[in-house]
């Protein structure tokens, strides 16, 4: 591994992607664009499903009529710390323990106030539940989906910007007139993965703090764990991009190929809308995807406070991903 040939090419990648202005402008409009209209569409309260968590065993203790009402989803759970920092973030509207008869109730919920104004008015005969509250700020749908959208950004950049641009490489004579050089494979490839990484972060970072200084995100976990998953992730997705720039020589298949992974991953890793109410074979597929695993950790730090022990499983999961995919592209590649 000889670092000035290294460096070379790793200079030389980063100023082609700085000169090329349109490029360098889609990656920060593109995310930007889509998180301000996530907050301008959902911003407001204009939800009409109640969701209502149930402390124990389901049965256990719900005689009250309150549990026969109409348009409310009675949500089992089991873990009250859990279930109190959802009512705190407005996950969920209420919270009630049938057999100790109590519930609580965010104070700041305008949904929880009506729902408790229900409970209320069917048990009037009979009122056999005492209030508990709690505060807290709320999940907006685009606290929720931010971390979703900065992680389909970085697969797009990732795939496009490693797969498509060896594969022009190829198709001009770049690499078969680098193969005359005393450039290895190795050196050239590590320059593309670093060249890309960086870019990828950098833009990354600037996207979130420049959104976040309009919209201000919860941020319940560390900047620094936050970043070492994007970090983990982008390398595992430049690694997948590697495979497909291996031995293709075809932009248009390329492309195609980049589109086959890239779409898939974007519907079924959970950008748009939770993987709860899926069929169980496809949220068994979607952990195949490295995108999967990139946002839920990320959505795991920033909305739940996880640290990297919570984590560590993506991060594992991500990490066998990038060695695999790199294992197999650098045995796959070829000059031309």
């Amino acid at each position: 591994m000889n670092w000035r040939r290294f460096w070379a090419v790793f200079v030389c990648r980063n100023r082609e992607f700085l000169r090329d202005r349109s490029t360098l402008t889609w990656n920060f409009l593109f995310p930007v664009s889509l998180i301000a209209g996530f907050a301008f569409a959902f911003s407001g309260s204009g939800l009409d499903l109640y969701k209502v968590g149930v402390l124990g065993e389901a049965g256990v203790g719900q005689g009250s009529a309150f549990f026969k009402t109409h348009y409310i989803h009675f949500i089992p759970v089991v873990d009250l710390p859990v279930a109190l920092t959802k009512v705190e973030r407005h996950q969920l509207d209420m919270l009630i323990d049938p057999i100790g008869r109590r519930y609580w109730i965010n104070d700041e919920a305008p949904k929880g106030y009506v729902l408790e104004r229900v409970l209320r008015g069917v048990d009037a005969a009979t009122p056999v539940f005492s209030k508990q509250t709690v505060s807290g700020r709320g999940i907006r749908y685009v606290d929720w989906v931010m971390p979703g959208v900065l992680a389909m950004n970085m697969m797009f950049g990732c795939l496009f910007g490693v797969g498509y641009v060896i594969v022009r490489y190829r198709k001009n004579g770049m690499l078969k007139r680098l193969k005359a050089t005393p450039l290895t494979p190795l050196e050239f490839l590590t320059a593309q993965v670093f060249s890309r990484l960086w870019l990828t972060l950098a833009t990354t970072v600037v996207v979130f703090a420049g959104t976040d200084a309009v919209i201000d995100f919860p941020m319940h976990g560390s900047y620094f764990n936050l970043f070492l998953v994007f970090a983990v992730g982008a390398i595992s997705l430049i690694s997948l991009g590697l495979i497909v720039a291996a031995r293709t020589t075809s932009e248009e298949l390329a492309a195609g190929l980049l589109n086959l992974l890239s779409w898939p991953m974007t519907f079924l890793s959970g950008v748009w809308f939770s993987l709860e109410g899926v069929h169980p074979f496809l949220q068994q597929c979607a952990q195949l995807a490295p995108l999967t695993h990139i946002i839920d950790a990320a959505r795991a730090i920033m909305i739940d406070g996880a640290g990297l022990v919570d984590v560590s499983g993506h991060l594992l999961a991500l990490t066998a991903m990038s060695l695999g995919c790199m294992a197999i592209g650098a045995w796959l590649f070829r000059w031309e």
